[in-house]
Formats: C-alpha cells, structure tokens, sequence
C-alpha cells in the first residue's frame, strides 16, 4: 500500500506564518475599527429613526401632543403597591410618580430589595421624558432601541438592572460619589432611587423646549453642571404642554441628540464643535452634521430680557461617563447651541443651507 506523509510545518515556516497574520492583523485593524464604528453609527440612527416615527404615532393618538410625562400635580393617581390614590404637590412629583408607576408595570418591582422608588428629588423631565414613549410602545423600557450601540455601559446596565448593588459596578454613583475630583459632586445623584433608573435611561437626550415653554415658566440651565436645571420664571412652570404644529421649523429644529459622539475618537459630548452625534430632527429626519455648524445657543435666562448672548459652560462628567477632551478638570466652555436654541421651538438650529436631507 503506497501511503503519503503530511510534510508538518517547519518552526522557521510556522514563524513566518504567525508574522504574515500579524502583519495582516495590524492592516486590517483600523479598518476592521472604521467599519465597526460606522455600523454602530448607522444602527444608532435607526434607533432615532423608529423613535421619530414612534412619536409621530403618539402624536396621531395624543391631540397632537410631543411625548412627555402627563401626570400632573393635583391629579389623583394609583399607587400599585397597595391599590390606594395619592396626588401629587408638584409637577415634579408627579413625574417621578409616573416614572415609578411606568417601570413597576413593565418590570414587576413593587416590593422586595429591587423594588423601584419613585426619585422625586430629580427632574425626570430631563433625562427620562422617552420612558413615556416606550409605555406607548408596549412598556419597552430597557431595550437597546433607547441605546447607542456604541453605548456599551447602558447596554449593560439594561442586561443586569439591579447591578447597582453589586460592589464596584459601572453604575453613576452606584458606588457612592467618585474619588477623583472633576466628577459632578452633587450628592442628590447618590439616593437608590436614582441608582434605580439609570438602567431604564437612554444614550438620546430631548431637548428642554419639547416639554417646557419658550419664554415663560421655564427651568433655564446654570453656570455649575451641565446636568440640572434650576428655578423658574413667573411661579410654578408649565411643562409638559408642547405640541408639533408649535414647531416652526421641523427640518431645522432638533427633538432628540446623541449626548455623546461614540462613534469618534474620543467620544466627544455632543456641544464640543468637532462632534457629530446624529440627531432626530421634528420632521423625523437624521442630521449628522457637526455641533459647530448648529447656531448658537441662548439661555433662557438671558433672551427672556431681550439678551442673544451665547450660552457656554463645562462639561463636567457625571461618575462613569465620558470624560472631557481635556481630561477631568477641564476649563474649557462649550456652546450648548440645540439644547438651548434662541426661541425653542421657534427657533432655527441648523440654517437653511446646512438643512439635513431626508432620510
């Protein structure tokens, strides 16, 4: 019988295989990086996408009302831990009331260690207004539609939602304040309750003028954080209120923006110039464009009298966040241009000529 023998390889040809797949490894990287980045772009604008077209069905359903917390102070509503009313003092309140009574249906957590407290020292507003959304939807509220795929410490935090009692966690603050000074300090970030809800939160913020008036009554940003919202104008503020057809410029007028460029080195936070988060447009169309391009911002406190001067602060990172492009401590003021847009819903933030195609 005639058989063959397999020739093994030899340590100098097997030295120089492992050299030429190295070789190829380190060519092929940053491509392999590039083209992983931009499908993780690609699918966080279909995220905002389906949410823009979500909302637009919420609308159609909602007398034409732009997706915010519908509890109101005065109101009497339940509570399903024992089946009683309560009512709320504050607009406040209420929406943290909603928030409680939102994941307590979609997740169970009425009682027990993980049962979910109602974090009535923040303004869910803020950071949580898309949970009211995602009742509509079915009580989708910890589902990588609210999450930029490049946004992997949500995405985790979705998968394992009472992680926030594990030591040394990724959570905000879920190990108490941090250790390295340039973090935001506040210590109203440190209750449970907070704690709670960052993994029902979303990589996407909506603007403040989609759920509080342009000129009066309004919650306007401060000098110290990026991250509140402090005081109003003319007593209690109306929020909550806003409708589409009080959008003037729906192809030019940002709803809701990636809070930070994932997808660029660095992951730069949306207001640094060089940034290009996508962002869902009132018309449902995805912009891309750099912030730098987007007009300047205008507190609210300042153009109530009359004043256009540019708004620029900080960017302080909250625990676990990304950090500033000049490291922790950084100096440097960036302009807030979509978030605060001279005019709300009024006003324009991208001119004509910079106007986003239709997608």
């Amino acid at each position: 019988m005639h058989t063959t023998q397999r020739k093994a390889f030899s340590l100098v040809e097997l030295t120089i295989t492992i050299a030429i797949l190295a070789t190829l490894t380190t060519i092929l990287a940053p491509a392999l990086s590039s083209a992983r980045k931009q499908m993780r772009g690609l699918s966080s604008q279909a995220n905002l996408s389906t949410i823009g077209r979500v909302s637009a069905m919420y609308a159609l359903d909602h007398e034409d009302r732009i997706f915010s917390f519908t509890w109101r102070a005065g109101g009497s509503y339940i509570n399903l831990k024992n089946g009683t009313f309560k009512t709320p003092a504050t607009d406040q309140v209420a929406a943290a009331w909603q928030t409680q009574n939102i994941l307590q249906r979609a997740t169970g957590r009425l009682t027990g260690p993980g049962s979910l407290i109602a974090p009535e020292q923040r303004l869910m507003y803020r950071r949580w207004s898309h949970l009211v959304l995602a009742d509509y939807m079915g009580g989708i509220v910890s589902d990588p539609l609210w999450a930029d795929p490049a946004d992997a410490n949500l995405l985790h935090w979705q998968l394992n939602p009472l992680g926030y009692t594990e030591p040394d966690n990724s959570f905000p603050y879920g190990n108490g304040l941090p250790k390295y000074a340039g973090y935001e300090m506040d210590s109203n970030w440190t209750p449970t309750g907070i704690k709670q809800i960052w993994a029902f939160a979303s990589s996407y913020q909506v603007v403040p003028h989609a759920w509080m008036e342009d000129f009066e009554n309004q919650y306007r940003p401060i000098d110290s954080t990026p991250h509140l919202f402090s005081g109003v104008f003319g007593g209690s503020p109306t929020i909550g209120e806003r409708r589409y057809h009080e959008v003037r410029f729906p192809t030019m007028k940002v709803h809701m923006f990636e809070e930070f460029d994932r997808e660029q080195a660095g992951t730069p936070y949306f207001a640094y110039d060089r940034a290009a988060p996508a962002k869902l447009m009132f018309d449902g169309s995805i912009n891309t464009l750099q912030s730098g391009l987007a007009q300047s911002s205008v507190s609210p406190n300042d153009y109530l009298f009359g004043s256009k001067a540019e708004w620029a602060q900080r960017y302080i990172p909250l625990d676990t966040f990304p950090l500033p492009q000049g490291g922790l401590g950084d100096q440097t003021e960036l302009n807030m241009r979509y978030r605060w847009t001279l005019g709300g819903l009024s006003g324009i933030d991208y001119a004509t000529q910079f106007a986003p195609a239709r997608r």
